[in-house]
């Protein structure tokens, strides 16, 4: 259950990296891919969810971080001037977020 980072561009051409505690994040984003905001936060949602919950399978608790990030890409989305712009995924890596 590798850490994994995903670097995104979001509208405004700010580039973030992004933590999951799970590799499952690989299977919901593509680099080189845009993601309409809803369809991004969806996937978000999904992915750290799921990542929180192998963690709890694993350790027998959720993980608080995947939920904080969550948290914290859901109030970026929320502060967005159009509900319905791209974010767009530039890398996936894992073991460390890339500068």
């Amino acid at each position: 259950m590798p850490e994994t980072y995903w670097t995104v561009r979001w509208p405004d051409g700010a580039e973030e990296a992004l933590y999951s505690p799970s590799s499952v994040v690989a299977e919901l984003f593509e680099p080189g891919r845009s993601y309409p905001a809803p369809e991004f936060r969806r996937r978000a949602r999904t992915a750290l969810e799921r990542a929180s919950e192998r963690v709890r399978q694993s350790y027998g608790f959720a993980c608080s971080a995947a939920m904080e990030e969550l948290g914290r890409i859901e109030t970026r989305l929320d502060r967005l001037d159009d509900p319905g712009a791209e974010i767009l995924c530039l890398t996936l890596s894992t073991g460390g977020p890339r500068t």
